[in-house]
This record gives structure tokens, C-alpha cells and sequence, in this order.
């Protein structure tokens, strides 16, 4: 399978199965709960409070935990309904899927820029490879696993998301440049200009042209891919079996980065750095050729990392009478240096572009129109550039009075919301699960804060041979299946896990 084979196969997993990864990692049983700061166990802790692997698994003569493939799929927009977004998740997984899709032409092109505009949209992708731990009650817990991330934000003002759908057609430009065989004129740009006419334009110009800063106020894009090697230990600290135990967890990552995008404008001015692997084949131009950070393999196998770096997680919980879960963490204190096509932005004018507008709902594709050779921002190659990571600190606690029954709430906050990936101001939730017959636990809650309206999510876990192996799917917004009007489309599953 040569490399492009590769990346197709790694996105469509990410695109077709995507979750909002900040709050609930790769436990997808807690997707449906809505909380898990104080409900997951075994390599579920890692990322979220890895003082939970001092708790056992919970099931008896059980200290091995296994799992693989676990995914899910889900978007968020704070204005565009369900319908739009998954005709954006139906555009990105055909392109990665090789499948036609319905290209734009130039009216659809001119709705889709008016449909994004302060639109904000945000997806969140999570794909554990493998996972695994062990749980011992001198030896505390161990745990690993190796998880792919992606992560997409995009809130455009209406000039920029006019120009990135529309390209060189944008109402930004007052005239054209038309070529019709052998001749060529310059038109007055209106919207009244026939679509035949529209074929044979190979620029959008204007008199008086505006700074990029002038033009994308009010504008962010975050775009972030990153494989990690995530350990993580915790035991009982001190305390009394079956009345007040306390408990300690350290946790850490190695983080392998594919994609950096990280653009913002606002009234102090455009800031853009970007580092993206080549496996997206986007044409820097000569501009690539006196940066000091060009990097252009394509070597079989997997997609090259442009960026390294690495997380930590501290993590503290409380357990009173093995019914009251108290815990609190920090998640991913740390950073990623970038030293492959490395570029950041140079604030210039734009008054011409020859750049076709999108022809798909495919709005991560803006990236490719900001960042291309003629494409509409300016760059300047640099060696290298240092992000902090998408840390969040975590508090929750959880009852469960009886065996069946467990409830808890979380709230999750960032560190700094401008950074890719980040949660946008804080989360609270609340929900939990019942367990009937001992092998199907049922699932419910609710969240809301940050970005988020009010989210219902729910899912069902199927636990079979007292935990030997256990499957479910998952949402995390209920909403969604009864009405077109919701915000949100989302669901999380697993498959794979093992205990023995």
C-alpha cells in the first residue's frame, strides 16, 4: 500500500468517526454518560485522571485490561443545523474515500459562503490503536496506549468565507479577467454575470485592495493531528480500605504531530504558523525552496511527522466508603516543536487571485486555500515554532450507592482556548448509568457550556462474562436523532475490549 493509500485510510478512520475528544478521550462508555473523571478505569484513565488506575477494575480476579478500535464520529456548530453538517462530513470522507461527490457550481459556491459565514463549526477525532493495562492493589496501575487525534475548528466573517468558497469569483473583487479563446477582457464584477461568462474567468481583481488583516478580522482557524504514547501510573497513597482512601496518578505522552494550522485575526492584527505533513500534498510554490524547514518526503509508509513533543497529567482522588469519587487532574502540561514546513504569515495586500473556490461543504479544505502556491495568504518559511498543548484541568465526583447504579458531574476547563483542540471556556456535565442484569448498562446525562448548547447524550455498553469482554455505542447528543434542527451530530463506539 503506497503512502497516499496510507493517509486515506488513517483520515477516513479519523473523519468517519469522529468525538469530542477534550472531555472524554477514547472512552466512548463515558461518551454516553456526558462525565468520566470519576467513571473511567484501565487505559481510559490516561489523558483524564490517571489516579483512577490505583481503583482496580472493578471486576473481581480481573487485572488485565486489552482494547482496540475504538472510535466514534461528531460535529458541532453553533448555527449551522445537523443537515449542513453532515453534508460536510459527507464531502471530507468521499474525498478520502475516492467516491463522487456533488461539486459546487457557482450559485451553490455563493450559499455555502453566505451558510459559513459566522458559522462557527468544530470537529473532534479520537482513534485508539491499542490500549492496555494492569491493575494490582499493591502494585497500584499501569497503563498505555497509543491514540490518534484530530481536531478543526473554523469561525469565518463574511468576507473571508466568501473568498475561500468563491476564490477568484468573490463579490471581494469589483472586476474579472475573462480569456474566451484567443481573447481577453476585464469585466465589472456583479452578481448578474452569466454562468457561461463565470467559466472563463481566471481572476478576481480590485483597485483598492485591503490588507489580509483587514480582510479575515474576526477570523480563526485551528487545525491539529497528532499521534500519542500515552503512560500512565496510579495507587492508593494512603488511607483505610472501605472508608477514606486517597489516591495519586502521573501520567505522560509522546506526541507525534502531522498537522499544525493555528490562524487568527483580530484587532491586534493577523498571527498564522503552520506545519503540515506532505502527505497533503499542498504546493508551496518557490517559497518552499528558501525555507529552512522544507520537507517534502513522501517515503512509503505512514504520514511523516512535521512536530514532536510531549504531555503531562497529574491527577488526585478520593474514594469515602467505596460510594463518593472525588477527583481532580491537570491533563497535558507540555508542548510540540515543529521544524518541518514550518511557515508563518506575512501580513501583505490582496488584489488579484487566480484560485478557484471550493467545489464541496469540505470546509477543512480552507486550509489548502489559505496555504497553497497563489493561494490567498502570503508566507514567510521560518525554522521552527513551539505550541503549547490543548492542557485542561478536570474536576468531578460520582456516587454510587448501589452496585447497579452510578452518578456523578464534571466540569472541565482550559488552559487557554486559542491554543488547537482547545475547549472553549469551561464544560459542566452531569449523568450516569444503570446496569441491568448485570450485562447491559444503560447510559444518560446532560452537558452544556463552552461552545455547546444543551447536549443529551446516551448509549448502551453490552458487559458480558462478569467484564471478560464488553461493547457499545454511544452519543453525545440525543437531540439529533429526533429533530433536523439540532446543533450536533456525534456517536462513539468501541468493540474491541478485553479483561482477564
Amino acid at each position: 500500500m503506497n503512502l497516499k493509500n496510507y493517509t486515506s485510510l488513517i483520515i477516513f478512520a479519523l473523519f468517519s468517526n469522529i468525538i469530542f475528544s477534550q472531555t472524554q478521550s477514547i472512552a466512548y462508555p463515558s461518551v454516553g454518560k456526558g462525565v468520566a473523571t470519576t467513571f473511567v478505569t484501565d487505559y481510559h484513565c490516561l489523558g483524564i485522571n490517571s489516579s483512577a488506575l490505583g481503583w482496580g477494575t472493578g471486576y473481581e480476579k480481573k487485572k488485565f485490561t486489552m482494547g482496540t478500535s475504538e472510535f466514534g464520529m461528531g460535529m458541532y456548530s453553533d448555527s449551522l443545523n445537523s443537515a449542513d453538517l453532515k453534508k460536510i462530513y459527507r464531502s471530507a470522507t468521499n474525498k478520502f474515500l475516492h467516491k463522487d461527490t456533488t461539486k459546487f457550481n457557482f450559485n451553490a459556491q455563493k450559499l455555502a459562503a453566505g451558510n459559513f459565514a459566522q458559522a462557527g463549526v468544530t470537529m473532534f477525532v479520537d482513534y485508539n490503536w491499542l490500549g492496555f493495562s494492569f491493575q494490582g492493589k499493591r502494585f497500584g496501575g499501569i497503563a498505555f496506549n497509543i491514540n490518534e487525534s484530530y481536531s478543526f475548528s473554523g469561525n469565518l466573517n463574511q468576507q473571508t468565507s466568501d473568498i475561500i468558497f468563491r476564490g477568484k469569483l468573490s463579490s471581494y473583487f469589483d472586476s474579472l479577467k475573462v480569456v474566451i479563446g484567443s481573447d481577453t477582457s476585464t469585466i465589472a464584477n456583479n452578481p448578474n454575470i452569466s454562468s457561461d461568462t463565470l467559466s472563463h474567468v481566471i481572476q478576481g481583481r480590485i483597485n483598492v485592495p485591503l490588507k489580509l488583516s483587514d480582510i479575515t478580522n474576526g477570523s480563526s482557524i485551528h487545525l491539529v493531528w497528532n499521534r500519542s504514547y500515552n503512560f500512565g501510573y496510579g495507587r492508593k497513597i494512603i488511607g483505610k480500605d472501605s472508608i477514606f482512601e486517597i489516591y495519586g496518578g502521573i501520567g505522560g505522552r509522546f506526541i507525534q504531530s502531522m498537522a499544525m494550522f493555528n490562524m487568527t485575526s483580530d484587532k491586534d492584527g493577523l498571527r498564522m504558523y503552520s506545519s503540515l505533513t506532505p502527505s497533503f500534498n499542498i504546493n508551496y510554490g518557490s517559497i518552499a525552496s528558501i525555507n529552512p524547514s522544507n520537507f517534502q518526503s513522501n517515503g512509503g509508509g505512514l504520514p511523516k511527522a512535521v512536530g514532536n513533543g510531549y504531555g503531562v497529567d497529574l491527577s488526585a482522588s478520593v474514594i469515602i466508603y467505596k460510594k463518593l469519587r472525588i477527583a481532580a487532574s491537570v491533563n497535558n502540561i507540555g508542548s510540540v516543536t515543529y521544524n518541518r514546513n514550518v511557515y508563518q504569515i506575512k501580513d501583505s495586500i490582496l488584489g488579484n487571485l487566480s484560485l478557484s473556490g471550493l467545489t464541496n461543504n469540505d470546509i477543512t479544505k480552507s486550509v489548502d486555500q489559505l496555504l497553497k502556491d497563489n493561494g490567498i495568504l502570503s508566507l514567510v518559511g521560518t525554522e521552527k515554532y513551539v505550541l503549547k498543548n490543548a492542557s485542561n484541568f478536570r474536576f468531578g465526583a460520582s456516587f454510587q450507592p448501589f452496585k447497579f447504579l452510578h452518578f456523578g458531574f464534571d466540569m472541565i476547563a482550559p488552559f487557554n482556548k486559542e491554543i488547537p483542540g482547545s475547549i472553549q471556556n469551561a464544560v459542566y456535565s452531569f449523568g450516569g448509568e444503570v446496569k441491568v442484569f448485570k450485562r447491559i448498562a444503560l447510559s444518560a446525562g446532560y452537558f452544556g457550556g463552552g461552545i455547546y448548547q444543551n447536549n443529551i447524550p446516551v448509549g448502551i455498553n453490552f458487559i458480558l462474562k462478569d467484564g471478560a469482554y464488553e461493547f457499545g455505542i454511544s452519543s453525545r447528543d440525543a437531540l439529533r436523532f429526533f429533530t433536523s434542527n439540532a446543533h450536533s451530530i456525534s456517536s462513539a463506539f468501541g468493540f474491541a475490549r478485553f479483561r482477564f
